[in-house]
């Protein structure tokens, strides 16, 4: 058993690991507060792009088959969406998992395949992996920029235009809520209507609970409201379907095409971003809740160390008075 003084020394340093726990639990919520404006503030712009591309698409058939246009992949670049620090539980290693999963699918048909890794973490395991890199988006993980966005989404259309790459997937993480962030996959060249016109804006972005009693009770009291927060648009609304195409429907696909694209880029990122801080949220809650289980061990073996001590020095008090 140990001695009273190393259980003492054990509980100062759980004490002090509970205090860092505690304080990165706090910034990430407010992190994450922070992340979850950022996309309320972007999804009236996003809802209503959406819907005139959706009205669009729908209305002109001749449309869709500019933009959907299927041809042989030969080759596939993949943005991946990760952090730059770590402490986020298993944030990282689903991405990348997924991420080596879909290299190894494509290079066993004999597809290649280009990363554009976005977070230091993909970046150092892509590089690790010898996978082929396009730049490096490391500063786009903690700091969200529409403009670089932009950028990249320029260079994938012409790449994409220029038969340079056949296919555009994106690898992040959904953000639905404060205790659900979703893997998901999304193709973003060629573009497909069916998944563009199903895309799930379900998010929750007021509250910030993480377990499923919490998630259960603010549904029961707010309805299914509750859980959508300010994006409730499970249906985009419909504009009017009497287009007329001037100056022609090339130069208005290659206008409309890339501006979703690009929102869709951005989009992915703070979904990725609000989906860490919640990710280190919960990570944090859960190591404070499991030093408070320790320390409730440790204080207890601490006190029963030290009845036991003063029993043993009382049995010898009275032994020696006996004998004497």
């Amino acid at each position: 058993m140990a001695s009273l003084k190393e259980i003492k020394t054990r509980i100062g340093s759980v004490q002090n690991t509970r205090k860092i726990t505690s304080a990165m639990k706090m910034v990430a919520s407010s992190k994450l507060h922070h992340a979850q404006v950022m996309i309320e503030n972007m999804l009236p712009y996003e809802n209503m792009l959406e819907s005139i591309l959706k009205t669009f698409l729908a209305a002109d058939v001749d449309a869709r088959g500019i933009i959907t246009e299927e041809r042989e992949v030969k080759k596939v670049a993949l943005l991946v969406f990760s952090s730059n620090s770590s402490m986020c539980g298993g944030f990282n290693s689903n991405v990348i998992k997924r991420m080596t999963h879909l290299v190894e699918e494509y290079q066993a048909k004999g597809v290649g395949v280009e990363i554009y890794p976005i977070g230091r973490k993909v970046y150092e395991k892509t590089v690790k992996l010898g996978y082929p890199v396009c730049g490096n988006f490391n500063a786009l993980a903690d700091k969200p920029n529409a403009g670089d966005c932009t950028r990249i989404g320029e260079e994938l259309a012409e790449k994409y235009v220029n038969g340079e790459i056949d296919r555009v997937e994106l690898v992040y993480h959904h953000f639905k809520s404060a205790g659900s962030q979703i893997l998901t996959v999304k193709r973003l060249y060629p573009i497909d209507i069916e998944e563009a016109m199903n895309y799930d804006h379900t998010r929750d972005l007021k509250h910030q609970y993480v377990t499923e009693d919490a998630a259960n009770y603010l549904e029961k009291q707010g309805g299914h409201h509750a859980l959508q927060g300010t994006s409730s648009n499970s249906q985009a609304q419909k504009l009017n379907d009497n287009f007329i195409v001037e100056p022609d429907m090339e130069t208005i696909l290659y206008t409309l095409i890339p501006r979703y694209v690009n929102l869709m880029i951005y989009t992915a990122l703070l979904d990725s971003n609000a989906s860490e801080h919640a990710a280190r949220m919960v990570a944090m809650q859960t190591a404070t809740d499991n030093a408070d289980e320790l320390l409730r061990e440790l204080n207890l073996q601490y006190n029963k160390g030290r009845q036991q001590a003063i029993t043993s020095e009382l049995l010898d008090i009275v032994g020696g008075s006996v004998n004497n």
